[in-house]
């Protein structure tokens, strides 16, 4: 795998531009984006296409009919499902390429049945400050992503000259 080498699994995404802007993380920092349905919208949906403006040909992204059709896909492997109610910080997890990246759907998050299915790794949140109910979808991948790839030492990223 190149770049981060996590897997983003967004269950039964909702918002056209969030997914969008899923795309273009997974274009960006050299992820998986998988979708497991059923989804909130059609994946030509004039939203979703401008958020991931022309980056659709340069993200790996799979469509899955639901849950259990995309754990067919990307088992085995270590999944960690992002929550308020989580076991772990975001900081102390130490990911690893293949890693499945699991997040659920605006704006009710990961379904109880999903947090508890014995095929999660663990729970983890993101730290925020108090008070604070959660964070965007696409915002709370690509932090979760390149706090994964950042662990990994960018393989595969561009060096940002610093002058």
């Amino acid at each position: 795998m190149t770049g981060a080498g996590v897997r983003v699994l967004f269950d039964r995404p909702r918002i056209p531009p969030n997914t969008g802007n899923a795309i273009r993380l997974a274009a960006g920092a050299g992820c998986e984006l998988h979708l497991a349905g059923p989804l909130g919208f059609d994946l030509t949906e004039p939203q979703l296409r401008r958020a991931g403006l022309d980056y659709h040909d340069l993200a790996h992204v799979e469509v899955h009919e639901d849950l259990e059709a995309a754990y067919a896909r990307l088992l085995p492997a270590r999944v960690w499902a992002f929550t308020v109610r989580a076991d772990l910080s975001l900081p102390e997890v130490r990911f690893s390429p293949g890693d499945v990246l699991l997040f659920g759907p605006e704006p009710t998050g990961l379904a109880e049945d999903v947090l508890a299915d014995e095929r999660v790794t663990a729970t983890v949140r993101i730290p925020m400050l108090a008070g604070r109910r959660s964070m965007n979808l696409s915002n709370a991948a690509a932090v979760a992503v390149y706090e994964a790839w950042r662990q990994q030492g960018y393989p595969g990223g561009m060096e940002i000259p610093t002058s």
